[in-house]
């Protein structure tokens, strides 16, 4: 696999992973924000949003922070996700991606942020500047 050089936005605010039980009804705390998702197994109930919409007793114990790929990608386009995070995980930084239609979204523990980042550009990805990023993007 040929790796690929990405450019990515990081969305603003923090972020909360929270794990509920499968058969819990979704939240109206899980539904608002820049950036949501909400996904139901037979085991769980996944539910990504703001960190600031959750409730305490579902807050993570770090926050999240969220980059978005510049897409949209091809569906049929392999290796885009696999780019991206193999440089993080040669630093052994875990993730969390969500994958959307036209992009990919991968969120990083806060406390990872700054060795993320220094993965991130040495693998030859770019950060979107400010003034590039759409209004979600940057804080």
């Amino acid at each position: 696999m040929t790796s690929q050089r990405l450019k990515f936005g990081r969305l603003a605010g923090k972020f909360a992973v929270c794990r509920l039980a499968a058969d819990a009804p979704i939240p109206a705390w899980a539904t608002s924000g820049v950036f949501t998702s909400v996904t139901r197994t037979a085991d769980e109930l996944s539910i990504v949003c703001p960190l600031e919409n959750v409730p305490q007793e579902h807050k993570p114990e770090v926050p999240w922070i969220c980059f978005k790929l510049e897409g949209p990608f091809d569906l049929l386009q392999g290796g885009i996700l696999a780019s991206f995070i193999d440089p993080l995980a040669k630093r052994g930084i875990p993730i969390f991606a969500i994958a959307t239609y036209d992009t990919d979204y991968v969120l990083i523990r806060e406390d990872f942020a700054d060795v993320a980042l220094g993965a991130l550009r040495d693998a030859g990805h770019e950060l979107r500047p400010r003034d590039e990023a759409r209004r979600t993007l940057i804080e």
